[in-house]
This record gives C-alpha cells, structure tokens and sequence, in this order.
C-alpha cells in the first residue's frame, strides 16, 4: 500500500476516532442518565402505591379495607407487579388474601416501622425486581400493618435494552456516515498531494518539464511553488548541461578531422623515420580524442533521450548486432556465438537502445579478447526479467576495477594498454537505467569479464 492511501486511512481513521469519541461523550452518560431515571420513576411509582395502600390499611374500618383490596387487585391487572398487606399480628386484612412470603424482611422492617425499599429477588414474584415495604400507621402513630410491592425488573430491563440498543444503532449509523464523509474529504484534502506524486515520479522518469498544479491549501500551494522553481532550475542546469556537451562534442569533430587530415598528409610527405613516429603518435592521439568526442555525444544524447520502452525481441537485436560486428571480429581472430535459452524472449527497451548497449558491449569485449578467443552473447528469463550477458575471454577485471568501470572516462586494459573512450559503459549503464534495467560486471567462467543486463519482461501485444 502507496504512502498517499496510508494517509487517507490515517485521516479516515482519525476522523471516525473523533466522532466516536464525541458519541460516547455525550451519549452514554444520557443514556446512564436515562436507565437511572427510569428506575427512579419506578420507585416514585411503586412508593406512591404502596403510601395509598398504606393509607387504607392504617384506616382499619370495612370500607377501607374493601377499597385496599380493589387497589390490590387493579394493580396486580394493571402493572406486572403485586401489592400484598398483612396486620401487625402478620394475618391478612380481609378480604385480601394472603399473601406469599409473610415473613421476608420486607415485611419485617416494615412492621418495625422502617421502610425498605430494595432491588432484589422478590419472593412475590418469584423473580427480580424492586421489593418496597412501607409501615401503615393510626392515628396516634402505631404500627398497625405494613404494605408491601413488589416490581419486576424484567420491564426495566426490556426499556433499557431498547435505550442502549437505539443509540448503540444510532451510533453505528452516524460512525458509518462519518467513513464515508471522512473518506470524501480524506481524497479531497490529499488531491494536492497526488499531483505531487504523480509530479516526482515524471521526474524521476526523466520529464524535467513535469510541473504540479498549484492548488489546495496554503502549504500544499507553497509546496507545488517549490517544487515546481527546483524543477525549472533542474531542468534549465541540465538542459545547459547538456547542450554544452553537445555543443562542445559537436564543434570539436570539425577541427579534429581537420587536424588528422593534415597529420595524414604530413605523414605522406615525411622521409625521416623519427618525425613519422612522431606524427603517427599525434595522429593515433587524435583518433582517441575523437572517440572521447563521439562517446560524450553519445552519452549527452542518451541522458537528453526521453523515449516510451517497447516489447522488442531479444534473439533479433541480439543476431542483429552480432551479424553487424562478424567482420571485425573476424579481423581480430574472435569468434561471435550467440546462445539463447528462449527465442521469444521479449524485453520493454526504449527503440535503438539495446542495440547501443550492445554495440558498445561487443566493442570492448573484441577490444580486450586475443586471437582465437570467443565472445559469447546469451540470454533467458531470470528471477522475473529479460537477462542479456555478455562474456569474453579476455584478462577480466578485478573488484576494484569493476567497481569503477561504470565510472566517466576510466579506461579499463586492452590488448595494448589502457583504450578506448571511458565512456562505453557509462553510456550502457545510462541507456538501461532509463528502461528501468540494471547492469553488473562479474567474472566469466573462462576467466573473462561478464556483462549482466537485466531489462523489464516485455509481453505481446
């Protein structure tokens, strides 16, 4: 997962943290408030029967107790619980019936003249709930009975289970809704960073004119501004960069070839062996430098080249290039092979680009083999990837030496001492960086250096 999708979860993720947090803030104490209201109104409820009851009890003539039995009777139809009543000798008052349990501690402390009022296990009822007795007094103060309800908690429960479930709903419902907007805004606020990204990575492609659009908020804004002046003054130090390369490589051709034209004709004309040795000197001096002049063109063309890489077929460039350098191999006594383990073997290259890689691969390989050796070109499929290598029989190279040859300019032994431009494989190691390839020096199994390319599996169209 990229960078800018973290983000977005992180904003995502904090966001729906937030609502959440402000949910729970303000919805669980209401709803603690609400169960405790609930069981407040209960026992409001139930105290205030059972001091009506109490009332008629305490009465003690026939119309009250009727009266306290109508109440009894209505209640227990009216409201899951049960009003019962007992005398201070613990008898029934008529025409109540008696009632279950006469003797629970309820009753007890009623009849001592205390109230009592706890939720618990109510015999009654044979279940849970509020017990509340209350004493009934005459008159002149006496205890004369007591009067007990007993309320279930089961109606309670049911209530809070439907307050907390509501807002446990509610709540997932606002949490849903708040992903979503999270999300919405997440990609909206992190736009500004995805032209960003999509900004660097032209430029890590190599299109200096990639430019981000100055939007969003202020630091996003300051931010697209920066980036963008680096990448124009990026762009503008290696145009210049490379247009003086260019430029410079270019005009020294004329005055080189000019130069070598009138050491040629000097030579013609010079009898005395030591002033010829002298001028073929130059003149081989001159023919270096104008390999130094053409490979510096090369490599300024190939950091300039901004190319799209197609699937090429490797057995083709590879038969290609070899058929074009058989002749001066042949010339040096080297033989040309060529092995491939898969001759469909397509690699994503930029057009022309593996030709140069190899162009510039073969000439130092045939610049270093001697008479009767071979250079041999193979290639397969590798740990995800099209590998080209490149294996002569020359001297090789050291770790020290490999590890400089990608290096401008250094200039490994030939045949005859240090040769060539330095420049071949700092353009090889450029043309296939470019394609998202890599390049390594290694040690041939004869003893000679291998060069290992390895380039994008490319695939039909």
């Amino acid at each position: 997962m990229s960078g800018r999708e973290s983000l977005n979860r992180r904003l995502v993720v904090s966001y729906v943290l937030l609502v959440a947090i402000a949910i729970a803030a303000f919805t669980v104490p209401v709803a603690f408030v609400l169960t405790g209201q609930l069981r407040g109104d209960v026992e409001t409820s139930v105290r205030r029967e059972a001091d009506t009851a109490a009332l008629l009890l305490a009465a003690g003539d026939l119309p009250s107790r009727q009266a306290l039995a109508r109440l009894a009777e209505a209640y227990g139809k009216e409201t899951p619980g049960r009003l019962d009543a007992v005398l201070a000798d613990g008898t029934a008052p008529a025409p109540l019936p008696p009632p279950p349990a006469p003797d629970d501690p309820a009753f007890r402390s009623a009849l001592a003249g205390q109230v009592s009022a706890q939720w618990e296990h109510a015999a009654a009822l044979d279940a849970d709930g509020l017990v509340l007795a209350v004493p009934a007094r005459d008159a002149a103060g006496r205890v004369t009975g007591a009067v007990r309800v007993s309320y279930p908690s089961a109606p309670i429960a049911a209530r809070q289970l439907q307050i907390w479930g509501f807002r446990a709903v509610l709540a997932v419902t606002v949490l849903v809704v708040a992903a979503f907007l999270g999300a919405f805004f997440a990609r909206r606020l992190t736009r500004p960073f995805r032209e960003l990204h999509r900004m660097a990575a032209r430029l890590r492609d190599g299109e200096l004119t990639a430019r981000a659009e100055e939007s969003g908020p202020v630091e996003t804004r300051t931010l697209a501004r920066t980036l963008n002046n680096a990448a124009e003054t990026i762009d503008t130090l290696v145009r210049a960069q490379r247009s003086f390369i260019a430029d410079a490589s270019h005009q020294l051709r004329t005055p080189l070839t000019a130069l070598r034209l009138s050491l040629d004709n000097i030579a013609d004309g010079v009898q005395d062996p030591a002033v010829h040795e002298d001028v073929d000197q130059a003149t081989a001096e001159v023919v270096r430098m104008s390999r130094l002049v053409n490979g510096l063109l090369t490599l300024a063309k190939a950091e300039a080249a901004i190319g799209a890489p197609e699937p090429v077929r490797v057995a083709e460039v590879v038969a290609g290039r070899l058929d074009a350098w058989r002749a001066v191999a042949a010339d040096r006594g080297v033989q040309l092979r060529q092995d491939h383990g898969d001759e469909d073997l397509l690699a994503m290259v930029t057009p022309g680009n593996l030709e140069q890689v190899l162009d510039n691969v073969l000439s130092n390989a045939l610049e270093v083999s001697p008479d009767g050796a071979a250079v041999t070109v193979s290639s397969g499929r590798r740990d995800g990837e099209a590998v080209l290598e490149v294996a002569d029989e020359g001297p090789g190279m050291s770790e020290a030496e490999r590890q400089r040859a990608f290096d401008r300019f250094w200039r490994g032994q030939g045949r005859t001492g240090p040769s060539g431009s330095g420049l071949g494989l700092a353009i090889v190691k450029q043309l296939v960086t470019d394609d998202g390839g890599t390049v390594s020096l290694g040690s041939a199994a004869g003893g000679g250096l291998c060069v290992r390319i390895g380039l994008p599996l490319g695939h039909r169209r």
